[in-house]
């Protein structure tokens, strides 16, 4: 009996060009360069989302009105020319002790006007001279620490050389701390209203307090009273007490 012929095998469906395309995109298949590429795009669109959210970040100042952006490059104008003014008197110290015929003598009366000055920032020595005061009253007790502590750095930020509140001299190190209505400053209790006596250049401090959403404006917020007077003779008499190095010594003994 013969045996029967298998049928043949059904032809392939075509192959259509859509399916030709999806066939060569994946799996994908990239080289070395196209990945390098890939990742510089990615670092790209990063760089640009933070520049984005930069430049949103200073819409605050696109909607103040002309006189405060003018009055904050006053403030500017004034840090800059601050800075000029430290440069220049430095280059002139360096310029007398190159010149002077005695320069140890010299030397000498620098080292003490030098001891003088850190001794101000220090606060161990009592200071004297032109600045403002500024008094916040808080009868509703919700002035926080950390808002008398953005007080001092904005008019240190605006040269402020020596500054007290109430009985308390401000350094270097002093540290904020309690809640509102029972602010403590380096561990002592601190009752309002709080009056900081600031020396430094007055035409430089006020405006530095009273720029769109800086302290004034904060501190209103919090339903505080705040006034600013210019004054040509403020006297700051709190003292800190004198620390002695537990280690170091002179290298002269």
């Amino acid at each position: 009996m013969p045996e029967p012929t298998p049928a043949p095998p059904p032809a392939a469906a075509p192959v259509t060009g859509r399916q030709r395309l999806l066939n060569s995109l994946w799996p994908p298949r990239l080289t070395r360069a196209q990945l390098t590429v890939a990742v510089l795009l990615c670092v790209l669109g990063l760089g640009l989302a933070i520049q984005v959210r930069s430049t949103s970040d200073n819409s605050a100042l696109r909607g103040a009105r002309q006189e405060d952006l003018v009055r904050i490059l006053d403030e500017l104008d004034n840090r800059t020319k601050r800075l000029e003014d430290e440069k220049r008197r430095l280059e002139n110290q360096r310029t007398e002790l190159e010149s002077s015929s005695n320069q140890a003598a010299e030397a000498r009366k620098q080292t003490a006007q030098k001891e003088q000055q850190l001794g101000i920032l220090a606060g161990t020595v009592g200071a004297q001279g032109p600045g403002i005061e500024l008094t916040v009253s808080d009868p509703k007790g919700l002035v926080e620490a950390d808002k008398l502590l953005d007080a001092i750095q904005e008019l240190r930020a605006a040269g402020a050389e020596a500054i007290q509140i109430n009985d308390v001299r401000v350094a270097a190190d002093t540290y904020f701390s309690g809640a509102a209505g029972r602010v403590e400053i380096d561990g002592k209790k601190v009752s309002q209203p709080y009056r900081f006596k600031v020396i430094g250049k007055p035409q430089d401090l006020e405006p530095a307090l009273n720029i769109p959403g800086g302290v004034v404006q904060t501190l209103e917020k919090e339903q505080a009273g705040v006034s600013v007077q210019r004054s040509e003779k403020i006297i700051v008499d709190a003292l800190r007490p004198a620390k002695r190095p537990d280690y170091a010594r002179s290298s002269s003994q």
